[in-house]
């Protein structure tokens, strides 16, 4: 039963896999090699630089949150509690963009910032091996089936059943790895202060490619 949970996740994040790889792979070749784009990289790389984890909450709740949300609303796919639904997607990247930042900064102090192969496997393992698998990819699930619930506690909790932990949680865990590992990896390649920049970008773009497909595909 698993083993085609987890190829449905993936033929579903697919493309959107493809194309955000491809996004950060395009970011960060730019800042690499594209001298034209530094003023911009470097206004975003100061924002960060000043504000610190307060940017990191509010840009992640934009991006990941408030972004997100006006385009669904705008094409009709939130159609109940819309002002309890901004606040929870606003409110869960906010939190999220902390969490993410934390990380990314323990990360430096604990490996370097180097870009060679070693440093960024070790990160990207820790990451994706680590925080995703067991704190980000779980946690997020059990959020939105929260909010699939209605915010309902009763009927989330009688969601949390065994098919649940042994079989979504899981394939969301696996297919989460198709589109992240390669991702992060473009992440870490940034110096410090554009990591969670990218990382706002590379969310936004993911996030919102899935729900068009979404909505394509519900048409």
């Amino acid at each position: 039963m698993l083993l085609p949970l987890i190829k449905d996740a993936f033929r579903h994040n697919l493309k959107p896999a493809l194309a955000l790889q491809s996004l950060a792979i395009v970011l960060v070749l730019s800042y690499y090699f594209v001298p034209s784009t530094q003023p911009a990289f470097n206004f975003f790389a100061d924002l960060k630089s000043t504000y610190g984890i307060r940017y990191a909450i509010i840009s992640t709740a934009i991006f990941g949150g408030l972004l997100p949300f006006i385009y669904l609303l705008w094409t009709g796919q939130i159609k109940r509690q819309p002002v309890g639904q901004l606040i929870f997607y606003v409110v869960l990247w906010a939190w999220q963009g902390a969490c993410v930042d934390v990380l990314y900064t323990y990360q430096g102090i604990w490996f370097g910032h180097a870009t060679d192969i070693a440093t960024l496997a070790t990160k990207v393992a820790v990451d994706q091996f680590i925080f995703s698998a067991f704190y980000a990819a779980p946690f997020l699930t059990l959020m939105m089936l929260w909010k699939e619930q209605g915010f309902n506690a009763v009927k989330w909790k009688a969601s949390l059943n065994r098919s649940l932990f042994m079989l979504k949680l899981p394939a969301n865990i696996a297919s989460n790895w198709l589109v992240w590992i390669p991702a992060v990896t473009a992440i870490y390649s940034m110096p410090a202060p554009l990591q969670v920049p990218l990382f706002n970008l590379v969310l936004c773009f993911y996030v919102l490619l899935l729900a068009v497909l979404n909505r394509d595909e519900n048409q």
